[in-house]
């Protein structure tokens, strides 16, 4: 199992996966604006999106895990 955290605090203002979507390594997976630039969060590993713990609109903290794969 792997998480994905921010890199940084901002605002979600994109979710481009659901759960039980595959993803390979670096599939974009959650966009986030912070400092007024637009920041893709990519995936660490290959597998199956298991839970999204943030939804668009959510502000999130750096190191806050957004996605769980398996």
């Amino acid at each position: 199992m792997s998480e994905v955290t921010a890199p940084m605090a901002g605002k979600v203002i994109d979710v481009k996966v659901a759960v039980g979507d595959a993803v390979n390594e670096d599939d974009e997976l959650i966009i986030l604006e912070a400092m007024k630039m637009e920041m893709p969060v990519v995936s660490t590993a290959s597998g199956t999106i298991k839970e999204i713990k943030c939804s668009k609109g959510d502000a999130v903290g750096a190191d806050d895990v957004l996605v769980v794969i398996e």
